[in-house]
């Protein structure tokens, strides 16, 4: 076995093991690398999570050891450590520690071999990554990184011999924080697929939820609403991504009990408008200027598909072509007939629909993204997000 299918074993047993990782390991990509110690976490600039593993270190780690890796890494997102910038802070260390011992607590294999964040402060001692891992201060388990942060300042504070820096020297941990808090992209961006990723796990994965994290989850999710912007943009960057996925169509070579790979190479979009309903002209302007600076960052492939009750016209999209438009229709609505023929016919990573909602909601086999304007059906709105989920839509504001 390569060394670099040893991590997708380990993906594909805890997707087994738990809903919950199996789902949100979607949204992360495994890239191999030799620069890394062991793990590190970080967002691309494409607004992708992407988990980089050096496979040699691995290598000869037993199987639960790398799935307890992933539920690490994976409840840093979730708990949204990955926002926190801390390469700059004097308290880099205690910010590290912080962030461990909230998320190893709710890791039955790490936990086991924990030691507490206050013996590791007091004693200057380091964690071996191979046999002790950081756990939460002995009296206060069940708490949040920020909280075990402003507990370890007032710690430091009665007790003045501790030297962070000798401590940063001696300790080993199990992956690298050094990406949390530095993006290519706006902050907000990064906020709102978080809330994207969670939002969705927690729909999808409605069992199988580690204990003690719905909370933290929803914590983050009652912050406000996606920007409609924010959310257009990840949906194209995620579409754009270039990756590997396993499928049940192609069988493993290797394994027979496990999918098999198949290649994603392009991104292929396709805008549905309707051009039926109540979208004022000002609306219209605001989407399609979003439309062409989104398709000039990435290069995406686009085609604009008009419709009311038919299709009405298919054309493939350029920069700025909306000004030019000719709107057709504006009869009754019908927005299948759109889907149907982009899903047969152009066959695309995504749709995007633009629509005010006065009409069915569409079935959509695909990856979706409703776009509603200010006056819009409340109804339709709330009946595709329990269809496709909460992300599903977004509001122009």
């Amino acid at each position: 076995m390569k060394n670099e299918e040893l991590m997708e074993r380990a993906v594909f047993e805890l997707g087994k093991d738990s809903p919950f990782y199996n789902f949100l390991l979607l949204f992360i990509d495994r890239i191999p690398s030799v620069a890394v110690r062991t793990l590190k976490l970080r967002v691309s600039s494409r607004g992708r999570f992407q988990l980089l593993y050096n496979p040699d270190t691995l290598r000869n780690r037993p199987l639960t050891f790398t799935k307890a890796l992933l539920k690490h890494e994976c409840l840093h997102i979730v708990n949204g450590h990955i926002l926190i910038p801390v390469s700059k802070s004097r308290e880099k260390m205690l910010w590290d520690l912080s962030m461990d011992a909230a998320v190893n607590q709710f890791i039955r294999e790490l936990d086991a071999f924990s030691l507490p964040m206050d013996s590791i402060l007091k004693e200057g001692c380091g964690t071996d990554n191979e046999r002790f891992f950081v756990g939460p201060p002995m009296q206060y388990p069940g708490m949040t990184a920020e909280f075990y942060h402003d507990w370890g300042l007032d710690f430091m504070k009665k007790n003045k011999t501790i030297d962070l820096e000798l401590l940063d020297s001696n300790i080993s941990r199990p992956d690298s924080h050094e990406d949390f808090g530095k993006f290519e992209l706006p902050k907000e961006f990064v906020e709102d697929l978080l809330k994207q990723v969670i939002s969705e796990t927690m729909e999808k994965a409605k069992t199988g939820m580690p204990e003690g994290l719905e909370g933290v989850m929803k914590l983050i999710l009652d912050n406000p609403v996606l920007d409609w912007r924010n959310m257009i943009r990840r949906f194209f960057g995620s579409s754009m991504q270039v990756g590997r996925y396993r499928t049940p169509m192609r069988p493993n070579r290797r394994y027979d009990d496990q999918p098999g790979w198949k290649n994603d190479y392009a991104a292929k979009l396709v805008v549905v408008v309707d051009t039926s309903g109540s979208i004022i002209e000002e609306e219209f302007n605001s989407f399609f200027s979003e439309i062409d600076e989104v398709t000039r960052v990435t290069d995406s492939r686009v085609w604009l598909v008009q419709v009311d009750e038919t299709v009405q016209s298919v054309m493939k999209y350029g920069k700025g072509m909306w000004r030019d438009l000719k709107l057709m229709g504006r009869g009754e609505t019908d927005l299948q007939p759109a889907v149907d023929y982009a899903q047969e016919k152009l066959r695309p990573e995504g749709l995007l629909l633009f629509t005010d909602g006065f009409t069915d909601l569409p079935t959509v086999s695909r990856r979706v993204l409703f776009v509603l304007p200010k006056s819009h059906n409340s109804e339709f709105a709330e009946e595709a997000k329990s269809i496709y989920g909460r992300s599903s839509v977004v509001f122009l504001k």
